[in-house]
């Protein structure tokens, strides 16, 4: 039987905390945009308390989940974690992410106050104030043995900061996230890092999608209504409010003449 909850309970939290893998679904807010589900390995993730989870974003081709938290208006996301040994069990927690990228000041007061352990290549962390938890059965969920971690990412990400630390930007990191986390695949604006070296060096974005839903150039997110338009409807009201106790008068003398 699912069972719902505002927080996560507190004989999840355990559970959570020995899992290996999670799933992260996102979505942009355009109707015609792509839903994204991300895999994410290792233990590169906690629990703050009860309503507050975190997790490392490692660097990888995609850039979706960042996209789609940083769109304005945006932020759902869903964390989902199922049981591949023991007893069976789904969890998900829903809620608000917030992109903590790599560098910047939040970034680093919160890996000094939650002690969180980075490797190369973590590009941000994601923090998720959840609303909701949903705990399931996962019947269905085949049973798998932990072999072990990849270290394929690891050494990528290694190799990618050496460049960067002897001169060799072309091989680095900041070059690769310029290139390929600059912007989602619906065109949306990625990695903010990796944008402003995209400006800064002139790289060119790498091409994401094919076909008919391939976006013909990068997405902005929504500006706002333009002050000149506000100035226009708010003089158009003052109008109408003035003319309206004149006109009424007038047309209803109109009508009676016409001995409607």
């Amino acid at each position: 039987m699912g069972a719902f909850f505002q927080t996560i309970p507190k004989n999840l939290i355990s559970w959570i905390l020995e899992q290996k893998v999670f799933w992260i679904g996102s979505a942009p807010l355009s109707g015609d945009g792509h839903i994204n589900v991300s895999p994410k390995g290792g233990m590169y993730f906690g629990v703050i308390d009860e309503k507050t989870f975190w997790y490392c974003d490692l660097t990888g081709s995609g850039v979706e989940t960042t996209s789609h938290l940083h769109e304005p208006g945006n932020g759902r996301i869903c964390v989902l974690f199922n049981a591949f040994d023991g007893p069976p069990r789904i969890v998900r927690l829903w809620g608000k992410g917030n992109v903590l990228e790599y560098g910047s000041s939040e970034f680093k007061a919160f890996v000094a106050k939650h002690d969180v352990k980075t490797i190369p290549g973590v590009r941000s962390i994601i923090v998720v104030d959840i609303h909701q938890v949903g705990s399931s059965c996962g019947f269905s969920v085949p049973t798998y043995n932990f072999k072990d971690f990849r270290t394929t990412l690891n050494e990528f990400a290694e190799k990618r900061l050496k460049s960067d630390e002897e001169g060799n930007t072309k091989d680095g990191m900041e070059r690769y996230w310029a290139h390929k986390n600059a912007y989602s695949m619906d065109g949306l604006p990625g990695l903010q890092r990796g944008y402003q070296t995209l400006v800064r060096d002139k790289v060119a974005p790498i091409k994401k999608m094919v076909g008919p839903y391939a976006p013909t150039a990068p997405r902005r997110p929504p500006r706002g209504v333009h002050p000149v338009w506000l100035i226009i409807v708010a003089m158009f009201s003052f109008i109408v409010g003035i003319l309206m106790p004149v006109w009424f008068p007038v047309s209803q003398r109109m009508v009676w003449k016409r001995g409607v």
